[in-house]
């Protein structure tokens, strides 16, 4: 292994660590000799690669925002190879991004914790603002692409659609997360319960994201069309 590719790699054992104490506790909680335990490597080496917790919160985000993205490029490329309209793949994509299992949960708690910390923080706010930026201009071209092959009336304004979009996401994933979480903590030995109750949160949340799309893409799509 080169240097640069093991330097990477203490950097995302580090990061994953930082994950992994902010979904247990809270960023609040996170230290240098937690993080630094947690991942298995020194005091040193953490301070090494990030001199203060705004670096360590900041490598965090990267991560699972990086993990994220893959999920959703697995999604575009497995709809794009069996042929599926945008607002189906749509539909997957937006889902990845709520907490309906464990390590999305996780990635949840790291991106709100971020999100929080870039309120007083200009250096972290400006990585916050071009991370949405970059989501809603996706989206948007999404949105575009709708127009082109029908699936979108023409007209439309994409850029209003994205933002409606990844609004109704965003706010969508934190009401998923407050309802898991609080059932989880009312029946912690009740695991039919919790798994019954998270069926239905994953079901009404892609039934509202379903709709949402349904309002944008109002049209069927000619791309595949036989």
């Amino acid at each position: 292994m080169s240097r640069t590719a093991d330097h990477a790699q203490r950097r995302s054992q580090i990061a994953r660590a930082v994950c992994e104490l902010i979904a247990k506790d809270g960023f609040d909680t996170v230290t240098v000799a937690r993080t630094a335990a947690r991942a298995g490597v020194s005091v040193g080496l953490v301070q090494h690669y990030f001199p203060s917790k705004d670096d360590l919160l900041l490598r965090a985000f990267q991560e699972v925002s990086d993990t994220a993205r893959g999920r959703v490029a697995a999604v575009i490329e497995e709809g794009t190879r069996h042929e599926r309209s945008i607002a189906a793949v749509l539909l997957d994509a937006f889902t990845e991004y709520l907490p309906l299992d464990g390590t999305r949960r996780t990635e949840h708690r790291v991106t709100r914790a971020f999100a929080g910390r870039s309120l007083d923080s200009p250096r972290l706010a400006e990585v916050d603002a071009r991370t949405a930026s970059a989501l809603r201009a996706e989206v948007a071209q999404a949105v575009r692409n709708g127009v082109e092959c029908g699936e979108v009336e023409p007209g439309t304004d994409a850029d209003t659609a994205a933002v409606r979009l990844t609004a109704v996401s965003e706010g969508l994933a934190t009401q998923v997360y407050r309802e898991t979480r609080q059932r989880e903590e009312a029946a912690p030995s009740n695991g039919d319960q919790r798994a019954s109750g998270h069926e239905h949160t994953a079901a009404r949340a892609t039934a509202i994201l379903r709709a949402e799309l349904a309002a944008v893409f109002t049209g069927e799509c000619r791309q595949y069309a036989r």
